[in-house]
């Protein structure tokens, strides 16, 4: 009988800077190289938030965008980027608009509109570290979510969704770290004396996923993990709450109601950085060894 043949072994993790209507911004640290996934943070927060993380904003080789709100995409990144020649990934879809929105950069608009990769299939925005995009339905435009993957590590992230679109759960099962948004309590929501039109757009189906949502898609990743004999993901990070119409202690009971999801559950912040999250280390589950063999 011929030994199994493991993958390479690769470290990957990632640290949430900030999540929320006040800026995104996650940094993923792969053995090739440090990803910026989003900018919505300007310089100086990023860089204070960085502090004693052992990363700095001068080891940020490449930039992906999950969409262009402003709360994802600062236009004060530009001569930034500029001076360290740091690549901006964004969906062909968006890339007239990244060039709009930063015409008026003076003498640098046109350096960073060389800067500029479009995706549209899967891309590497770093040796050996790749990104295969995910679309979804987030307002007038839409946005991406991602399954990243670096040697035989995975990693799942999906915010500002509107909606989980139906192969979000097959491509999200197997991750190592599963990040995705929670962003509103439904009776919060409608208790909160928002605008009628505000309320109907983030839980139309276009705006922002309920605690329900998220919980009902987690779910069903960590069950199709089990049915498939897969690991369950180390790490499960809720992103984008809401300030006004969510509750951390709310969110944190909720999503502890299921024992497999309770002890692997970080809520990123608006402020506050998560601090590193890493896979845990890879055992065999039940049954994975004779699922291997006989396929």
């Amino acid at each position: 009988m011929h030994a199994l043949k493991m993958p390479t072994r690769m470290a990957m993790e990632l640290c949430i800077l900030g999540s929320g209507s006040t800026g995104n911004a996650t940094i993923l640290r792969a053995s090739t190289g440090t990803i910026m996934l989003d900018a919505g943070l300007g310089p100086r927060v990023t860089a204070k938030r960085l502090q004693n993380t052992g990363t700095r904003v001068d080891d940020v080789k490449a930039v992906v965008l999950t969409h262009l709100d402003s709360d994802h995409f600062s236009c004060n990144w530009v001569n930034t980027f500029v001076a360290a020649g740091v690549q901006v990934y964004v969906h062909a879809s968006r890339v007239n608009h990244l060039h709009h929105i930063t015409s008026d950069c003076g003498e640098n608009t046109s350096k960073f509109a060389a800067l500029i990769r479009p995706f549209v299939d899967t891309f590497e925005p770093l040796p050996r570290v790749t990104f295969s995009p995910l679309a979804f339905t987030h307002d007038q435009y839409g946005s991406h979510g991602f399954v990243i993957e670096h040697g035989d590590r995975k990693i799942g992230f999906a915010t500002d969704l509107g909606r989980v679109p139906p192969y979000l759960v097959e491509r999200f099962t197997g991750v190592d770290i599963l990040a995705i948004e929670s962003n509103y309590d439904p009776h919060m929501q409608v208790n909160s004396g928002r605008p009628r039109f505000l309320t109907d757009r983030i839980m139309g189906g276009y705006g922002h996923l309920s605690n329900n949502e998220a919980m009902t898609a987690v779910k069903a990743v960590f069950d199709r993990c089990e049915k498939s004999l897969r690991r369950l993901p180390s790490h499960v990070v809720l992103l984008h709450r809401s300030r006004d119409c969510n509750c951390p202690n709310l969110l944190r009971e909720f999503f502890s109601k299921d024992p497999r999801i309770a002890p692997r559950l970080t809520l990123a912040e608006h402020t506050t950085p998560t601090g590193w999250l890493s896979p845990s280390p890879r055992e065999p589950v039940k049954g994975e060894q004779m699922s291997l063999m006989f396929g």
